[in-house]
Formats: C-alpha cells, structure tokens, sequence
C-alpha cells in the first residue's frame, strides 16, 4: 500500500489517515476480509440451523419407526411453514417414548390363532388342509373352467343326493 499523503494530499487534509483507507488502484483488504467474514458466516449460520431443525428428528431415531415418521413430518412442516409449534411438538415427541402396542397384540394374536385350532401358516408347513384367508378350510372342487375354491361346511351332507 502506498502512503496517502506522499500521493499529494491536500494542504488543509490531516495527516493521519485510519488504516482501512486506501489508496486509488490499490486493494482494498478490509473489503475483502469482510466479504470472507461475511459468506462464512451466513453460511455457518445456516449449518447450525439445519443442524438444530434436524434435532428432533435424530433423537426419534431410536424409537419406533411410527414416532421417526411422524417427528419427520412435523419438522418438514415446521420447516415450509415456518411455524415453531410444529418443531416443538416433534422435539417433545422424539422425548417421549411412545408405548409398544404392537408386540402384546401380536401375541395375544397368535395365541388365539392357537386356540382357534392353529394357524394357517403353521398347517401350511405341515401339510394341513389349505385356509383361506379368514383361516377357513377350503375344498378344491374342479370345474370345467378351472379350480374353485370353496369353503367347507360342517353342517353340508356328504353325497350330493342328502344322504
């Protein structure tokens, strides 16, 4: 940088300039050491508000598949409205651990299907008569046009003639 004052100054200027002037033609550094300030930044600003807009989503990740989706879909919502009550209510939904219901009904499921004289898949893998899909035995009957799947009944006679 050159010296202002060696460039001819004018008489009534002072003598002392603040260092962020320059001279004509040179590079302004104060300029340029902002702009780098400035695009770093807004620019890790804007990390750290992904990052924290992110949060609720990355504590439900360790809950139930249900929860994730749904802390997901508020933080999308709250991130296109620009609404905080959405945010807010998928972080107080990521804290809080959602109770399992699937795995007692599965059970209780199952152990009726037990009950009930077992379950078609089970029947299946041991050669059992076929269910439908209401776990009701069917009767293959051939036709003309093909197979046809009917469901037995108990209360059906064993000769077409009633007897």
């Amino acid at each position: 940088m050159s010296d202002p004052v060696a460039a001819g100054v004018h008489p009534l200027a002072t003598e002392h300039f603040p260092v962020f002037l320059t001279a004509p033609g040179d590079t302004d550094v104060l300029l340029v050491v902002m702009a780098i300030f400035m695009f770093s930044a807004v620019v890790g600003i804007g990390v750290f508000y992904f990052k924290l807009h992110s949060l609720p989503e990355q504590m439900a990740h360790r809950g139930q598949k249900v929860q994730f989706e749904i802390v997901a879909v508020l933080g999308l919502l709250s991130l296109f409205t620009h609404n905080h009550l959405f945010w807010i209510a998928g972080l107080l939904l990521a804290f809080v651990p959602l109770p399992d219901f699937s795995t007692p009904l599965t059970s209780m499921a199952q152990s009726l299907g037990k009950l009930a004289g077992g379950s078609s898949q089970s029947q299946a893998a041991q050669g059992g008569v076929p269910t439908g899909t209401a776990g009701v035995p069917l009767d293959v009957e051939t036709t003309q046009s093909g197979t046809a799947q009917v469901p037995l009944d108990d209360h059906r006679p064993s000769s077409p003639h009633g007897s």
